[in-house]
């Protein structure tokens, strides 16, 4: 079944020129936001000879950079009266930028989040519980609106307070919910805690994971313990937040909305596009947003264009999981290393509890790597001799997939940090030359 089955299921040819003619709308509008009128002066981009998407890579990207350069309203292409949400990012690693909206922008908004949810099987009789923040954090809000649009029992709970989530679901009957893949894990713990078996008193039986990479193995995990169907999402501040693509029950890869977006996967060296099925920088251009218009953003998160149709009959074509930002990647004894690599080993592992962390520091000239890694609470409290073997275990497995030795320290259940927010799985300390 389908939300919206003219756009879900228009014939790709349709469905490109109503991108090029949404992406000349775009293209004017952006035109009235003072960065981007200079830009096409500095560029020598003449508007009027843009013609759709067949000339889309005459245009420049807009990059994060820019987006701070021009905080807090330099992107904005209509009169700051007609803007009436504004959401900003933490600033923690730099000037933060800010995201305006009109009417229009959130209608379009919470009718894409409805279309995403609708197409996992959500119905006006679910109930809802909402377990990220809100305020400047856009998952929140764009799920809100979104099952709200959608016309489900909406409970805002927020994040946090995990006791008060688990009366929730039971006192609400929450058939649904929305958390964030770390704190989800964190979740399980506290439902053993409580003596709830989410399976028994509960029922759920969707749960959409999103904001931050997460494994195969971790929603096989979720999955497990809430008993409910696990759908991976993807958004982006920048593109309005949650709702730019999304799994529908085939779950091979998710439909990103290209009624809404212009996709590209680029090589983020060369910045040219990239075959089908291989891996690049996505890059977006939004088509339905009248306040804050952007044009080819390097998102930085790295994904491929999946190859052939779904069988679901949405036309709109598919990106695999993302495999995490190219600037999450880092570099130990020569090896590129991404988060995503760690976890997809770790959360393998049976004995493996629910969090890990990695440490990045210097030893003398050279750099070096720690896992910290949760054990789950009747392996920890097991004979040494069973945990030196575990921990050399998982060392061996490390150093198979990233080609060096790293340390390997087990920890007790709930000995790292949690966080309310997105997890923090890395954390460097090397020195800066």
């Amino acid at each position: 079944m389908f939300w919206e089955e003219t756009f879900e299921t228009l014939p790709r040819d349709q469905l490109r020129s109503l991108q090029s003619e949404r992406l000349k709308d775009t293209l004017a509008r952006a035109a009235a936001a003072p960065y981007y009128r200079r830009m096409y002066q500095e560029s020598g981009v003449a508007l009027d000879r843009i013609n759709g998407l067949s000339d889309l890579n005459r245009l420049p990207f807009t990059t994060k950079q820019d987006l701070r350069a021009g905080y807090p309203f330099e992107f904005l292409a209509v009169d700051r009266e007609a803007v009436v949400r504004l959401h900003s990012s933490s600033g923690t690693t730099g000037q933060a930028t800010v995201v305006c909206h009109n009417a229009h922008d959130l209608a379009s908004w919470a009718n894409l989040m409805a279309r995403c949810m609708f197409m996992t099987g959500a119905r006006p009789a679910d109930v809802f519980q909402n377990m990220t923040g809100y305020g400047m954090f856009t998952g929140g809000l764009g799920f809100h609106y979104g099952a709200e649009r959608l016309g489900m029992l909406t409970v805002p709970a927020g994040a946090g307070n995990s006791r008060r989530q688990i009366k929730f679901m039971q006192d609400f009957g929450a058939t649904i919910v929305h958390v964030i893949p770390s704190y989800a894990l964190h979740l399980l713990s506290v439902f053993e805690e409580a003596g709830v078996d989410p399976r028994r008193d509960l029922r759920l039986r969707i749960a959409y994971l999103g904001a931050e990479p997460y494994s195969e193995q971790t929603r096989r995990r979720v999955e497990e313990g809430l008993g409910a169907k696990v759908f991976n999402s993807y958004g982006l501040s920048e593109m309005s937040g949650p709702g730019v693509a999304f799994e529908c029950p085939e779950q091979n890869g998710m439909h990103i909305w290209e009624d809404a977006f212009v996709v590209e996967v680029l090589n983020p060296t060369t910045l040219e596009p990239v075959p089908e099925g291989e891996e690049g920088e996505l890059v977006l251009t939004s088509l339905d947003r009248e306040a804050m218009p952007l044009i080819r953003y390097r998102t930085r998160d790295l994904t491929a264009i999946l190859p052939g149709p779904c069988p679901c009959g949405r036309t709109h074509r598919r990106i695999a999981r993302i495999k995490g930002r190219s600037d999450d990647m880092f570099i130990v004894k020569g090896v590129n290393v991404f988060p995503l690599q760690v976890e997809t080993l770790l959360m393998s592992v049976p004995e493996v509890g629910r969090n890990y962390q990695i440490i990045l520091d210097n030893e003398g000239s050279l750099d070096s790597m720690t896992v910290q890694v949760e054990v789950q609470r009747e392996f920890f409290h097991g004979d040494v001799k069973s945990l030196k073997a575990l921990q050399q275990r998982i060392t061996t497995a490390l150093k198979g997939e990233l080609l060096f030795t790293p340390k390997v320290a087990l920890v007790e259940p709930d000995a790292i940090p949690k966080s309310d927010g997105k997890a923090v799985r890395v954390i460097d300390r090397r020195r800066k030359e």
